[in-house]
């Protein structure tokens, strides 16, 4: 944000001293005042269709999921992960494309696929799991505000309506987190049921 200031300089002011046989004129100018406070000019608007241009490359992750959800289950499962971030749509969309280690040793695979919205200004991230490549996840709506980026859908879980958000935080330049949480109250209460801690490896 830029500040701007003028200053301008009053007059001078004339004192006049009276001495025995002679007469004396000093000027002495004042300080210079400012004149009306800074203004701060309105910071530039966010282009959000680079929210996920600093994602881009591969990473590693710790991964944290419930074992059961919207179960009051207190049990997480651990696993590894690799992800590489692809821009698409020349720059409007991206991928990534996960590969995560269970702890029985198998192998999953599954596609993040983002694209953005120029009306809305918003992101949809859809999710194409390796396990049921025949459907796609109703996607999740938003985009990045303060560092954070937040992004909600409707959708349904064992039969019955729930809201998903999905919340990256904690950026930086070579590290990353994500979270998923449910809600089964219309978005009064959350249970948050997958964490993951990126780490860039290029």
């Amino acid at each position: 944000m830029a500040f701007s200031r003028s200053l301008a300089r009053r007059g001078a002011l004339i004192v006049v001293f009276a001495g025995i046989g002679a007469g004396c004129l000093l000027a002495a100018p004042t300080p210079a005042m400012p004149a009306a406070d800074a203004v701060a000019k309105p910071a530039p608007a966010v282009d959000h269709v680079h929210d996920f241009d600093g994602f881009f490359g591969a990473w590693h992750s710790k991964q944290r999921r419930l074992k059961e959800r919207l179960a009051g289950s207190k049990e997480w499962v651990e696993f590894e992960g690799t992800q590489v971030v692809r821009p698409l749509l020349d720059g409007r969309g991206n991928m990534t494309e996960n590969v995560f280690t269970m702890p029985d040793g198998t192998v999953h695979r599954g596609v993040t696929l983002r694209a953005f919205d120029p009306v809305s200004k918003q992101w949809s991230i859809w999710w194409l799991d390796g396990n049921d490549p025949t459907k796609i996840d109703v996607p999740v709506v938003g985009r990045f505000e303060n560092g954070i980026g937040t992004f909600y859908s409707d959708d349904s879980f064992n039969g019955k309506p729930i809201k998903v958000r999905f919340q990256w935080s904690h950026i930086t330049p070579t590290t990353l987190q994500w979270e998923q949480a449910y809600s089964a109250d219309g978005g009064k209460t959350w249970e948050t049921n997958w964490i993951a801690y990126f780490s860039r490896t290029s």
